[in-house]
């Protein structure tokens, strides 16, 4: 194998998990309305569990609202229910047309929490990095084995490979920073 796919590959698979943490950092609440709270919500719809987005508008009409209009009148009964068993903290008010969610405000060792999993969330994505990095290291030295790749290439590539991993990391740390700002503002 090249040189350039096992670069290729190694850095795909670093963006992957760049990509993985910042969707799972959306879902982390932060004290403000917002519809990915919800979003991971399946309704049950006539049998068949469906995402709440796919049988009702969500919309954010302040900070601290966030509001879920059933497209059809007898869903609404079922979104609360769902919402109410997702088990998310929050507790939906039903006023006959639309289902009002009031977002309250977290406390400090709430706040602290969900730092927590961040941080370990972001160590999670730190490891598939590194485990990106080893198999591009694994598959440099097979390379050079098998296809007798020069050593300097070979060398060349490891060090590519790390620049990536510092790359990617780094860009870990600066999302995880960001929404550490995020959840600990007041």
């Amino acid at each position: 194998m090249p040189t350039s796919e096992i670069m290729n590959s190694a850095e795909h698979s670093m963006q992957s998990a760049v990509e993985h943490f910042k969707q799972e950092l959306v879902k982390v609440r932060t004290g403000r309305a917002s519809s990915t709270i919800i979003e991971g919500v399946k309704v049950d719809y006539y049998g068949t569990p469906t995402p709440i987005s796919q049988v009702a508008a969500i919309n954010i009409p302040d900070a601290r609202t966030i509001m879920v209009q059933p497209w059809e009148k007898p869903m609404l009964q079922e979104v609360e229910k769902a919402i109410l068993q997702a088990d998310l903290g929050l507790n939906p008010n039903n006023d006959g047309n639309v289902i009002r969610i009031p977002v309250p405000v977290l406390t400090e060792e709430r706040r602290k929490d969900y730092v927590k999993l961040c941080k370990k969330m972001a160590e999670d994505s730190r490891v598939s990095i590194r485990n990106a990095r080893k198999h591009g290291m694994d598959a440099l030295k097979k390379a050079e084995k098998d296809e007798h790749l020069p050593e300097d290439d070979r060398k060349y590539g490891e060090e590519q490979v790390q620049e990536l991993t510092d790359k990617y990391v780094k860009q870990i740390d600066v999302l995880l920073e960001g929404k550490e700002k995020e959840i600990m503002e007041i």
